[in-house]
């Protein structure tokens, strides 16, 4: 018998992403502590590393980041 799909909360994610950071257990052991799969832990962790530089990211930065509007409005109107 299946057990039912399990969401999880983005402030878990982050603890365990950031546990995982830590490097004090092994992702086996942080797995096993917290009923997560160890490719999971991992695949957050990896999603906070790269997603860690917009925290830090000025407003001007994280606009010019974006795609620029005009373009995207020139592409529609073809």
């Amino acid at each position: 018998m299946r057990r039912p799909r399990r969401n999880h909360t983005a402030a878990f994610r982050a603890n365990v992403a950031i546990a995982a950071l830590k490097g004090d257990e092994t992702l086996a052991a942080l797995a096993e502590k917290l009923d997560v799969h160890p490719n999971q832990i991992a695949q957050w962790k990896t999603q906070l590393l790269e997603n860690a530089v917009g925290v830090f990211a000025t407003a001007a930065e994280k606009q010019a980041a974006g795609p620029e509007l005009k373009d995207l409005h020139a592409k529609i109107g073809q």
